[in-house]
């Protein structure tokens, strides 16, 4: 299941993860292809189960994490491996696509 981080909880929920990979989603409300991202978002966490760890940060309620990664266009999804970046995928994807790209980062 997809949930929130906000920059008070992000180093606890994603950069300590180790065992896993962590796709972080920067998105804004108003965000229409963020919008379009949710259900894909969903649909591959089911799919990937807990081989990886799939959650959201909106960037308007969260600057500082927002401005620390250099976020300039949403959506972003930042795929984090042991606490550090590792891969950075901007726009829209389909589930598909989202699922491949994910599962040749593991």
């Amino acid at each position: 299941m997809v949930s929130q981080v906000t920059d008070s909880n992000f180093k606890v929920e994603v950069l300590d993860v180790k065992d896993k990979l962590v796709v972080v989603d920067f998105f804004a409300e108003w965000c229409g292809p963020c919008k379009m991202m949710a259900p894909v978002l969903d649909q591959v966490s089911l799919q990937l189960g807990d081989k990886a760890k799939i959650v959201k940060l909106n960037t308007d309620d969260n600057p500082n994490t927002s401005m620390q990664y250099q976020i300039t266009g949403i959506p972003c999804l930042i795929v984090f491996k042991n606490g550090k970046e590792f891969e950075r995928l901007v726009g829209f994807r389909p589930a598909p696509q989202l699922l491949k790209d994910i599962n040749s980062l593991m």
